[in-house]
């Protein structure tokens, strides 16, 4: 059985080191740890690396289009991979999550989280993984689009590193052990 693994993020290097890539940032990780390099999928939608993880066949993804266009993407190589929802691992940023804190779950609904919605509509289910890595909020009056698509800040930078290696591990953890220990182990 494979497992399809995608990070979320968006294209470019105008977002590349944002909030809002930190699902890219993990599945870097992952790529180095399956020891492949990203190419453009055949459906022109989004980038994979196929490998083993952990023993396990797995398929990393990351869509070519932005963020709230990441449906279509995820379904492509869903079908594609002949990978079930519940094989599907998504990795996103998330707001109400502290900086620094993880959170793994399946299902759910998107809370606001415009990728999510995407592809919970796309895949016409939202019992998919999904390993929520905490961005928390943004201080003041800072709009949150503004927040998650600005740099982390220069006292969180040097934590990042440590905290995308991780939630990388959460997802070895959980296709090699399951949920409820991966939840038992890294959700704080």
């Amino acid at each position: 059985m494979t497992w399809l693994i995608v990070g979320l993020g968006n294209p470019g290097s105008t977002y590349a080191a944002t909030r809002h890539n930190v699902g890219y940032f993990v599945n870097d990780v992952l790529a180095e740890r399956v020891g492949g390099s990203w190419k453009k999928h055949k459906s022109g939608l989004a980038d994979v690396i196929e490998g083993h993880l952990a023993g396990e066949r797995v398929v990393l993804g990351r869509s070519r289009s932005y963020m709230n266009e990441s449906g279509g993407p995820v379904s492509a190589l869903a079908k594609f991979y002949d990978v079930q929802p519940d094989h599907v691992i998504v990795i996103h940023d998330e707001l109400d999550i502290d900086f620094g804190m993880l959170r793994i779950k399946f299902g759910g609904g998107d809370n606001g989280h415009n990728g999510l919605k995407s592809i919970r509509q796309s895949l016409d289910t939202g019992d998919f993984n999904r390993v929520r890595v905490g961005i928390g909020r943004p201080q003041g009056r800072q709009s949150v689009h503004d927040f998650v698509l600005k740099p982390f800040s220069t006292a969180e930078r040097k934590d990042v590193p440590t905290y995308v290696e991780e939630a990388a591990d959460a997802i070895e953890s959980l296709i090699t052990r399951g949920l409820e220990p991966t939840q038992s182990a890294f959700n704080r």
